[in-house]
This record gives structure tokens, sequence and C-alpha cells, in this order.
């Protein structure tokens, strides 16, 4: 699925353009506190728990100093109760008033969110059983999430890691607005990764699992990698890949998009996946994008 990030009105002043607004949502214990954490010190001005009802007066205010406050982050969440309704209003009103805003959505798995609130003895905002009201809260959430400009799943990062991630998605030492690119394989057989933007199935192409020779050896090994880049399937494919991305690619950073995951999965996530993974991400840093490489199911059984 692709996300687009919500654009303003075609007019904006210079100072709307060198503000950064950051809206912060998703799921209860998903990482939201440590994410406001980890963004002050990244130089964003922050507030939690704004009720949404405000954020269009609290734009103002920052527009109205003049340059003082470029980088804004709101934490808004299901905390807010029945003030957390007017959420789509005060968006459609940012919308309106020609204020860029994205919206960094954070995810976990169920069972990850139900062992953190375990974990805290803390009980779910909505009430009830923990896993019910995480069931509410993701039903509710919904609407939030496919608007959101990108969506990031925590279930696997730990504390510093998810700072990298923050950091790496925030801070760029030129100060510019570009498209970083994280490239991830994964095996269908654990699930698909929650954050992705783009997903591509190389379950078609030859599989090297079925080599006795090749079984045991990883991805990144030059002999499975010879393997699956010379079976014609996969140059037919890379070819149709590098066309599409040549054309979407531009197209997400005339939309002020700054951060897009492509997600490649075969059976596993060994062999296949890694090594398209790889040789995409290579084919992106030549073109000149920022571009990783993650490799999210390596490791499992």
């Amino acid at each position: 699925m692709v996300r687009r990030q919500p654009v303003a009105g075609a007019r904006a002043d210079p100072v709307d353009e060198e503000m950064e607004f950051l809206i912060i949502t998703g799921l209860s214990g998903a990482g939201k506190s440590l994410a406001i954490q980890s963004l002050e010190d990244l130089g964003f001005f922050c507030v939690d728990n704004l009720p949404p009802a405000l954020i269009p007066k609290f734009a103002e205010i920052i527009k109205e100093s003049q340059g003082r406050i470029r980088r804004v982050a709101l934490v808004i969440d299901i905390r807010g109760g029945e003030f957390f309704d007017a959420l789509g209003a005060a968006l459609a009103n940012l919308d309106a008033s020609g204020i860029r805003f994205q919206i960094l959505f954070l995810d976990a798995s169920d069972e990850i969110l139900v062992r953190r609130f375990e974990e805290t003895r803390r009980k779910h905002p909505l009430g009830g059983s923990v896993l019910d009201g995480i069931r509410e809260e993701r039903r509710r959430l919904q609407p939030l999430k496919e608007r959101a400009s990108r969506i990031m799943d925590t279930s696997t990062l730990t504390a510093r890691e998810f700072k990298q991630e923050l950091a790496d998605a925030f801070l760029r030492p030129d100060g510019r607005r570009a498209l970083t690119v994280d490239v991830m394989s994964f095996g269908y057989k654990y699930g698909i990764p929650l954050d992705a933007d783009l997903v591509f199935d190389v379950r078609f192409l030859p599989n090297p699992y079925y080599v006795e020779a090749l079984r045991a050896l990883p991805g990144s090994s030059p002999q499975v990698r010879e393997f699956v880049l010379r079976a014609e399937q996969t140059v037919e494919f890379q070819r149709k890949l590098h066309d599409m991305l040549s054309f979407l690619l531009p197209q997400f950073t005339a939309e002020g998009k700054t951060h897009l995951t492509i997600a490649i999965g075969c059976t596993g996530g060994k062999h296949r996946s890694v090594v398209v993974a790889e040789d995409l991400a290579r084919y992106l840093g030549a073109s000149g994008y920022t571009a990783r490489v993650k490799h999210r199911d390596v490791k499992k059984e």
C-alpha cells in the first residue's frame, strides 16, 4: 500500500516552508513517550497529549513566532478520550490553512503490546482487558494510520534501535529534506512488515533452498547471490522493478515524502529476498538515494 503524506495548499509563506510540523500517534505501548523524548534531543519543540481541537491554534502561535520555532512534534493519542474525535477536523483545518504536516504512526504487534502492558502493569486507556483495548484502539486509529506519512513498527526494536530509527528519519547533517529508502527482506511465514509502504513478493524466483549445496548458505553468500541473480525471471523482474521505481520515487519526493520502506519477501526471508533486497539497495544508492538494507528474518529458524 502506498501511503500519501497530506499536502497543504499550493501557496505557503516562507515560514511554513521552513517549519517541520510532526504529529505523533499510534497504539498505546508502541513507543510514543520514547519518541517524544528522542525528538526533543533532535531539536524538536514537543508537546505531549495536546487536545486535537487546540492544534490549529497551536499552529498559528508557532507561525507567529516568525521562525524562532522551526521543528514541532505533537503527541496525539487515545488518552484524549472524547477530545480525540476532533483530530480529523483539526487536520482538515491545518490543510485549509496551508500548513504542511507529517503524521508518524507508531505500531506494534498485539502480542508485543500485551507483553509491554503486562511488564509495566499498566491498564489500557480504553479499559477492559488489555487485548480488547488494543483491538478497539487499532480499529479506531485505522483511518489515521491510512493517512500517515510514515508508519514505524517497534515490535522488534530495542530502545536504542528505536532512537536510531528516529535520528535517521529526522536528523540530516545538511538540513535538506530528501527521500530515504529502507529496503527490507522478510519471510512471508513470519508475516508482512507492518511499516512497509511497498511490498514485492519474490517467491516466484528459483529457490536456493531446494539446491542441497546452497540450502545451508546465507543469502549474502556469493553462491546464493549468483544462483538467484542469473535466473531469467530475476533479470526480468529487476528490469521492471527498477523502471517502476524510477518513476515512483521522484513522485514521492515531489509529494514531500521523506521516507519509504520497500519490503521484499520470500518464503523464509533467508535467500531470495535477501539477494534481491541487497541488489535493490545498491541500485538505489547508485541512483543517488540514501538507501539502507535490513534483513528482518535471516536469524529466525
